[in-house]
Formats: C-alpha cells, sequence, structure tokens
C-alpha cells in the first residue's frame, strides 16, 4: 500500500483535524500520517505517494490562513504522479455563496488536476456557489459539520473507500 499524507490546515483541536484524524484510521494509521501545514515542509510533501489535502473554511469560505502560507510550498514540490484527493469544511447555511471555496481554491492552484480523485456529487446539499464545484460534481469531499454533523461519519467512510478504488491504494 502507498504511503499517504494528510495535510490539513486549521487548528489541532479543530474540525478539520478532527477529519483528518478519521481520514487516517480509514486508512491506518500505519500507511497514513496527518500532518498541519503550519508546520509542514515541502519535503514533507514528496515523501509521500498519495496526497490528502483538506481546509477549513475562512472567512466568507476561503481556504484556512496556514494554507494561504503554504500553497506556495505544495505547488514547487514534485508532485509529479502522485495521487491527490481533497476535502473541505463549511457551512452552506450561512455561506451558500461561497461553500467550501477553500478546496476549490486549492484544487485550481495544484499543477497536476488530472491527478486528482475523489470526486463527490453535489446532491444533498443546499448552496447556490461554490469554487470546488466543477460539472456538477466536488472536487473532494464537502463536509458540512455545522448544519449536516449527522452525515459526516458516512460521507467520510464512503469517501475513503471511493478513493481507495480510484487511486488503486
Amino acid at each position: 500500500m502507498a504511503e499517504i499524507g494528510i495535510f490539513y490546515g486549521g487548528k489541532d483541536n479543530g474540525s478539520t483535524a478532527k477529519v483528518a484524524r478519521k481520514i487516517q484510521e480509514l486508512f491506518s494509521a500505519d500507511k497514513a500520517t496527518v500532518h498541519n501545514v503550519s508546520s509542514a515542509t515541502k519535503p514533507d510533501v514528496e515523501k509521500y505517494d498519495f496526497l490528502v489535502l483538506g481546509t477549513a473554511a475562512w472567512g466568507i469560505g476561503e481556504m484556512h490562513s496556514d494554507w494561504e502560507r503554504f500553497i506556495d510550498k505544495l505547488v514547487e514540490a514534485d508532485l509529479g504522479s502522485k495521487k491527490i484527493a481533497l476535502f473541505g469544511l463549511g457551512d452552506q447555511k450561512i455561506y451558500p455563496e461561497s461553500f467550501v471555496d477553500g478546496m476549490g481554491t486549492i484544487f485550481c492552484r495544484l499543477p497536476n488536476k488530472e491527478n486528482v480523485v475523489g470526486y463527490t456529487s453535489t446532491r444533498g446539499y443546499n448552496f447556490y456557489y461554490s469554487t470546488a464545484e466543477k460539472d456538477g460534481q466536488f472536487v473532494g469531499l464537502a463536509i458540512d459539520d455545522d448544519t449536516q454533523a449527522e452525515f459526516t461519519d458516512k460521507r467520510i467512510k464512503d469517501w475513503v473507500k471511493q478513493i481507495k478504488q480510484e487511486a488503486k491504494l
């Protein structure tokens, strides 16, 4: 199995960190390592075969401020043929015009978009715009722990199963 690096932006005890750890558990802790981008380096990114990148919503849907400082390190890393999966947190009720936009921003900055796996349906969400939506799908896993917390665990479980298949992990 490939070595998996899970990188998130947000507080170590925040919702995004909790989602990152749930994803890690589903891959198994001996194959997946969680990093907060606030202290991650370019070599940290380069040592993994598969990357999972996640961000909390910040402001009105932007990627977390830690990602603002880290995104250049990420795109300068040798991503080559690495498979990448994205997840983003947001609040579709309060910010329906920018739901999980941070995930969309990370996607836009990636040099090899064809390496992204884990697109998910927008069905079951109630928003009217997101930069993370492409051709009727999210570019990764969208989580709304504020208004749809009851769906979070199932969405994560289903998504990890999906990306394992798509990336042949």
